[in-house]
Order: structure tokens, then C-alpha cells, then sequence
């Protein structure tokens, strides 16, 4: 066999070998115990702010892990606060982000027509470390952005688990 054709089959191999390593990945999630405080740690905030809210803390996939809801919490404010977790654990960015984009970016426009996005702010990723293992999603402040500040004060004080 000549020398270019054992080349080229080595790196064949090579590069199966190398897509066969990789067919089964691990990643990061998070655990009922830390969805549950990010939960309670959200609403607390806001109640601190005199603010009735709902939070939902969904995994990487988007899949509901924990819910919480103030007391005086409105009934939009659960389906709000899963839309907008969900919509943050998909495009792994936050919600009032993506809605600024929306609002300057005419080709960003057409998210809104995802089924089950809700570019409100009030959405937030959950990282650890670099990894996105999740997101917060509340409703219930008066206005996104008081939303987003009480997801960001539970992570904050959660930071240390996440690493």
C-alpha cells in the first residue's frame, strides 16, 4: 500500500475513533435540592421587595424541577414564570436579553413566534462554572427587569454551589 493511501486510512481511523469517543457526552445538571433553593431564594427576594411572585427553576433541557409561588402571587404568574425559564434554558441567555435583541433586531423579531418562548425579562440561565445547567424563570414583579433582579440576587447567594 503505498504511503499516502496508509495515511489517508489512518486518519479515517483516526477520526472514527475520535467521533466514536464522543457519541456519549456527560453534562452538568442540577439537583432537586438546588432547584428548590434557587426557587425559594428567588421569591424571598422579591418578598423582600414587596413583590408577590412565582419562580420556576427549570434542568438544562428545560424540564420543570421546582416551583414556587408567593402567597399573593397572581395566577399568570406561574405559567409566566415557566415560559420564561424555559425560553432562558433553551437559548441559554437571559430572557430580557433576548427581548431587547427582539425589540432592535428585525430578524430577531420572528423569535416571538417560537412556540413557548416569552421574551419578557425575567429569565435567567443557571450556570455552573461555564455551563449552563438550567434557568429561573419569574413572573410576577412589576416590570421584567425587577424580575430578572431577584433571580440574580438567589443565584448570588447560591454562588458558592455552583462553582
Amino acid at each position: 500500500m503505498p504511503s499516502s493511501l496508509r495515511l489517508a486510512a489512518l486518519a479515517l481511523s483516526l477520526a472514527a475513533a475520535g467521533a466514536h469517543a464522543q457519541a456519549v457526552r456527560s453534562e452538568r445538571t442540577l439537583s432537586l435540592e438546588l432547584a428548590n433553593q434557587i426557587a425559594a431564594g428567588t421569591v424571598a427576594a422579591c418578598a423582600a421587595n414587596g413583590y408577590n411572585v412565582a419562580a420556576t427553576v427549570v434542568d438544562r433541557g428545560g424540564n420543570v424541577r421546582a416551583v414556587q409561588r408567593a402567597d399573593a402571587a397572581g395566577p399568570h404568574t406561574l405559567g409566566a414564570s415557566e415560559r420564561k425559564a424555559w425560553t432562558s434554558a433553551s437559548a441559554r441567555m437571559p430572557t430580557q436579553a433576548m427581548m431587547e435583541n427582539a425589540q432592535k433586531n428585525p430578524g430577531a423579531a420572528n423569535l416571538v413566534h417560537i412556540p413557548g418562548f416569552l421574551l419578557l425579562g425575567g429569565g435567567v440561565p443557571v450556570k455552573a462554572g461555564n455551563d449552563v445547567i438550567g434557568a429561573v424563570g419569574v413572573g410576577g414583579a412589576p416590570g421584567g427587569h425587577l424580575d430578572e433582579q431577584c433571580a440574580n440576587a438567589a443565584l448570588d447567594k447560591l454562588k458558592d454551589q455552583l462553582g
